[in-house]
């Protein structure tokens, strides 16, 4: 489950273990070939009608585990692409594996989303990438938000993003901004579609969430205005973000 990028050649994944193994026969000779893979989609299955492909720099086959590991790797399908120094797999289907990535992992998602860690745990079903789990110290998630000029940002040790439900779930020393306010916990779950939030404690845990606001964005309730101190200057008002 994970991405890849560079080079060529170009195989079905049904003939996929063939046209590798071609490449690896030539390669005691030459340097091994740069593999691209597509798997097709079924049909009628959410959005997202497109083929998942893989480019590789390299790719090395041991047949007698059914293992692959690809250098210079990237995977992508739609708005999903996973790019990373290299992947680890388990034979070479998509109907449903686990793909493992390291080294530079970078996951662009949909809404102008992206997330960037150590490594990276890729899982696939019925030929569609369906969920990554990345980790690192820490992984990273940002989203250019279409309504403001401030993206939001978060991290944390484990960041699960669920390409079908269009979330990610951050744990572990969690935080999460959108350019004002601050949220903290061990448990935040972020909507990249409705770019909302939800904060919780980890299961197990009792840790509370914490939440900085800076102090222009206060305002009194129901007025729109900024609050005013007593006997004071009228403070200038705030400018709406970009």
């Amino acid at each position: 489950m994970a991405p890849s990028c560079l080079k060529s050649l170009s195989f079905v994944l049904g003939a996929v273990l063939a046209g590798v193994a071609a490449a690896h026969e030539a390669a005691a000779a030459a340097a091994p070939a740069a593999p691209t893979l597509a798997a097709p989609l079924p049909t009628g299955l959410g959005s997202c009608h497109q083929p998942i492909t893989l480019d590789a720099a390299s790719s090395q086959v041991d047949y007698r585990s059914n293992t692959v590991d690809f250098r210079q790797v990237v995977i992508s399908q739609c708005t999903t692409r996973v790019q990373a120094d290299h992947a680890h797999a388990t034979g070479l289907n998509f109907t449903n594996s686990r793909w493992t990535f390291d080294g530079n992992v970078h996951i662009e998602a949909e809404q102008r989303g992206s997330l960037r860690s150590d490594q990276a745990v890729v899982e696939f079903k019925d030929n569609r990438i369906t969920r990554a789990t990345i980790t690192g110290k820490p992984a990273e998630f940002e989203q250019e938000r279409a309504d403001s000029g401030q993206p939001a940002r978060g991290h944390a040790d484990e960041i699960v993003y669920d390409v079908t439900n269009g979330t990610v779930r951050l744990s572990n020393d969690a935080w999460l901004t959108n350019g004002q306010t601050e949220v903290s916990g061990s448990l935040l779950v972020y909507n990249i579609r409705g770019q909302s939030l939800q904060a919780g404690a980890a299961p197990g845990t009792d840790q509370r969430v914490h939440i900085k606001i800076p102090t222009g964005a206060v305002q009194n309730p129901g007025k729109g205005e900024p609050a005013k101190p007593d006997g004071g200057p009228t403070p200038p008002k705030p400018e709406s973000p970009q």
